[in-house]
């Protein structure tokens, strides 16, 4: 009776091990796939795009592409989506278009790194949120870790060299930080019903319809260019960033972010998406020539020890 009772513990662990490493993955994919579009949005905007006009056609693109696979996910069970249709609402419009506007507004207003380190301030707010609503206080080494993301953030944004910081693009960037943090909590609620591939779909689809609302009643300016994307590995034509915008950062990104946040909870998740900041100085050295230094790498290090001991602490 023991052997069995330890052979179904043991089982039970490697299929924990195996959901966690799994999930782990799928984080990586999607802050990957993430990092991509700072660069690339960048690349539009010199060609005449307003931020307003790269999301729109960002995630209706994504929407696009995931309704069929959406669909097909929910197996003709309507009632979790509908049950579910505010939370779905704020998904949409906060964690999607809200948070992307914000980001690629700030990034028109600043720097690129500090724009990212602002956002990112969003895993402490994850922590802090879980903290003050659900009582449950991050431990130790959950706060050492975040200490040392913290400073490797700081170096693979190399602040210390004294980047410019418009108060303006802070402000559109701490309003991106409560997009991300919205949009952590929300894909990892397990309790909803609701499979990944339609919540990705459902969100990204509002999102799109309420930013369209907002540029026909005029508040949200538009602007678009047929003109080419200059990038350091040489120019592309104007669809072809909004192309791997849609489908890479945002349709890829966004799935697998949920599944991952399904997978390991809100806060390892919007730790180990911490790595979309060493993704994106990797992509702005590629596109944008703006090769990183010796200090970005050990703080992409030290990010990577602070995603460890998170994850060790959520043990």
């Amino acid at each position: 009776m023991t052997q069995l009772a330890n052979d179904t513990r043991g089982a039970a662990s490697i299929r924990s091990s195996r959901r966690v490493g799994g999930g782990v993955l799928l984080a990586v994919i999607s802050a990957t796939s993430f990092g991509m579009s700072g660069s690339l949005a960048r690349g539009l905007m010199s060609a005449g795009w307003s931020p307003g006009a790269i999301v729109l056609a960002r995630i209706g693109i994504a929407a696009l592409v995931l309704a069929p696979f959406a669909a097909a996910s929910l197996r003709g069970r309507w009632g979790p989506l509908r049950a579910q249709i505010p939370q779905i609402l704020v998904y949409g419009m906060v964690a999607v278009a809200g948070a992307q506007f914000c980001y690629f507004s700030a990034v028109a207003e600043m720097d690129v790194a500090p724009a990212l380190l602002i956002e990112y301030t969003a895993p402490a707010a994850v922590v802090a949120w879980l903290w003050i609503r659900r009582g449950q206080r991050p431990r130790p080494l959950t706060i050492a870790g975040a200490g040392l993301a913290a400073v490797g953030l700081v170096l693979v944004l190399d602040l210390l060299s004294g980047a410019h910081l418009a108060w303006s693009g802070v402000a559109w960037a701490l309003a991106a930080m409560i997009g991300a943090t919205v949009y952590f909590l929300i894909s990892a609620d397990r309790d909803s019903g609701v499979p990944p591939l339609a919540l990705a779909g459902a969100g990204l689809a509002i999102g799109a319809v309420a930013l369209a609302v907002l540029a026909a009643v005029g508040v949200l300016p538009m602007h678009a260019s047929t003109e080419a994307a200059t990038y350091a590995t040489g120019t592309m034509a104007w669809w072809a960033p909004l192309l791997l915008l849609g489908l890479v950062t945002a349709a890829l990104s966004y799935t697998t972010g949920i599944a991952a946040s399904r997978r390991l909870g809100s806060r390892v998740a919007s730790f180990v998406a911490l790595l979309e900041v060493v993704a994106g100085v990797v992509f702005a050295w590629l596109l944008l020539d703006q090769l990183p230094g010796f200090r970005q790498l050990v703080g992409g290090v030290l990010i990577i020890a602070g995603v460890i001991v998170v994850k060790i602490a959520d043990r």
